[in-house]
C-alpha cells in the first residue's frame, strides 16, 4: 500500500508500464473480461480513445437538455414520501450512463437491460459462490442473458449504421470506429458488450455515492448549502431574464457547487485506492517489489493528509478556490487509467444539484425508530415553472419529538411536508 503521492505518481504515470490493472476474477467475470479496465497496451489505448471520444465535454456539451429531463422526471417521484437516497441517485445515474451509452435513440431492448443489469449489480459484490440461489450464481446468468440482449442491439445497430449516428453514444463510438478506421480489426460484439457493461458500472454507481455524500454534507454545512441556493438562484434569475433553457455555459459558471463537489470527492473519496500488480521485479523508493505482488495506492489517504489538506476532516470548499498540489487530488485516479467520464460524472452533479436546490430549499436529519438517520429536504419552493402546487400531505411516521424538531427547525413557506432522505448506506462501493 502507498499514500504519498510521488509513489502513486509512479505506479500510475511514469512507471504504468510496469503496473497492470488487476482485479479478482470474480468482478471480471461479472463485468467481461474484454473491459477496458482489465487491459493495457494497444488494446487499451484504442478503448480509451474511443471511450474518450463520446465523453469528452465537446462530445457532452449538448446533452444538457437531455440529462435535464432525466433530472426534472425523477424530482417529483420523491414527493410526499420516503426515499433510500443511494438507490434513487443509482436511478438516476443509470439513466444518465444509458444515455451515454446508447444515445437518444433507446430501443424496447433498454428496459430489458435495465432489468439485467440490476440483476449483475446484486451480485458484484457478493461472496462469488457459484452456488444455486446464490446472488453471485444469478450475476452470472443474467450476464449471459444481458449479453444475448447486447448482442442483437449491436447488430440492430450494425445493420442501421451511417455516419450521421455515429455519435450517437458510446455504442455509435464504437461502431462509427469500425467503419471509418478499416485498418483496424473490428471491435467483436463481445468486446462491444463487455466495454458497454463496464461503463455503465463506472459511470452509475460511482456517481450515485458521490451524489449521495453531496446531499449529507449540504445538510450538515447550511452556510454551504446556502451558498450553493444563492448562486443557482442568481443563474436561474439570468435565464428567466433571457427567457432561455439551461446551458452548458450556465454549468461552467456554477464554481461554488463544483467546489462542493470537488471537496466531497476528497473528503468521502468514493475511490479509496485502485488495484496494480507486477508485471516485474520493480523497485520503488528503495523497496524492491517482487513481480506478481498487488499495489494499492491509496487515494483515500492522500486526500486526509493535512500536509496537502490543512484540518482534512473539516468539509471546506474553499480549499479548491486554489488548484491543489499536483499528484494530491485524484479523485477519479491518474495515468492512462484514469476515468475518462470525469466530466459526464461532474455535469450530471451539477444538473442535479441545481434542479434539487431550486425544489427544495431545507434539509433536515431526523431520527425514528424505522429509520436510522435521514435527511429531510422541506419547503417545496413555489415555483410555477417547476412545480405545479405544494405538498399537501405528510404520510412518513416520526414522533412527536422529532415533530418538535421539525418545527424547531422551521418552515418558511408554512409547508411542513416533508421528502425524507435516508442516508444510512452512504458507505462507499468497493468497486
Amino acid at each position: 500500500m502507498i499514500s504519498s503521492p510521488e509513489a502513486a505518481r509512479i505506479v500510475l504515470v511514469s512507471r504504468a508500464h510496469l503496473f497492470k490493472p488487476t482485479y479478482p476474477p470474480s468482478k471480471e467475470k461479472i463485468i467481461g473480461p474484454e473491459a477496458i479496465f482489465f487491459h493495457q497496451g494497444e488494446y487499451h489505448t484504442r478503448l480509451k480513445k474511443l471511450v474518450q471520444a463520446s465523453l469528452l465535454p465537446s462530445a457532452i456539451r449538448g446533452s444538457v437538455a437531455e440529462i435535464e429531463q432525466i433530472v426534472l422526471k425523477i424530482l417529483p417521484s420523491w414527493d410526499n414520501t420516503t426515499i433510500n437516497t443511494l438507490k434513487e441517485m443509482k436511478r438516476f445515474a443509470f439513466d444518465v450512463a444509458m444515455l451515454a451509452v446508447f444515445g437518444s435513440d433507446m430501443g424496447i431492448e433498454i428496459q430489458g437491460i435495465k432489468h439485467l443489469y440490476h440483476c449483475l449489480e446484486e451480485g458484484y459484490n457478493s461472496m462469488p459462490l457459484n452456488l444455486p440461489g446464490s446472488p453471485f450464481r444469478k450475476a452470472i446468468k443474467a450476464r449471459k442473458l444481458l449479453n444475448e440482449t447486447l448482442r442483437k442491439v449491436i447488430e440492430k445497430r450494425r445493420k442501421s449504421y451511417n455516419i450521421k449516428s455515429s455519435g450517437s453514444g458510446l455504442l455509435g463510438v464504437f461502431l462509427g470506429a469500425d467503419q471509418q478506421n478499416p485498418k483496424f480489426n473490428q471491435l467483436s460484439d463481445s468486446q462491444v458488450a463487455d466495454n458497454i457493461i463496464g461503463v455503465i458500472f463506472a459511470a452509475h454507481d460511482t456517481t450515485a455515492s458521490v451524489l449521495t455524500w453531496i446531499l449529507k454534507y449540504l445538510h450538515d454545512n447550511k452556510e454551504v448549502l446556502d451558498a450553493v441556493k444563492m448562486e443557482h438562484e442568481k443563474i436561474r434569475q439570468r435565464i428567466r431574464e433571457e427567457n432561455r433553457d439551461l446551458t452548458w455555459d450556465d454549468t461552467r459558471r456554477m464554481s461554488m457547487t463544483n467546489r462542493v463537489i470537488q471537496e466531497t470527492l476528497r473528503s468521502a473519496s468514493v475511490l479509496s485506492f485502485t488495484f496494480r500488480e507486477a508485471v516485474e521485479d520493480v523497485e520503488l523508493q528503495g523497496y524492491l517489489i517482487p513481480k506478481g505482488w498487488k499495489v494499492l495506492p491509496l487515494f483515500r489517504s492522500i486526500h486526509h493528509c493535512a500536509d496537502f489538506f490543512p484540518q482534512p476532516e473539516k468539509f471546506d470548499p474553499s480549499r479548491f478556490e486554489v488548484p491543489p498540489r499536483p499528484n494530491t487530488f485524484m479523485p477519479f485516479g491518474n495515468g492512462v487509467h484514469s476515468c475518462p467520464g470525469s466530466e459526464l460524472a461532474k455535469l450530471e452533479m451539477l444538473l442535479l444539484l441545481y434542479h434539487l436546490t431550486n425544489t427544495y430549499s431545507k434539509y433536515k436529519a431526523v431520527e425514528n425508530s424505522a429509520m436510522s438517520h435521514k435527511i429531510k429536504a422541506s419547503d417545496a419552493i413555489p415555483n410555477a415553472a417547476n412545480r405545479s402546487s405544494h405538498l399537501e400531505s405528510c404520510n412518513a411516521p416520526h414522533s412527536k419529538s422529532e415533530e418538535k424538531k421539525s418545527q424547531d427547525w422551521d418552515s418558511s413557506n408554512g409547508s411542513m411536508c416533508p421528502l425524507y432522505i435516508h442516508t444510512d448506506t452512504l458507505a462507499p462501493p468497493t468497486l
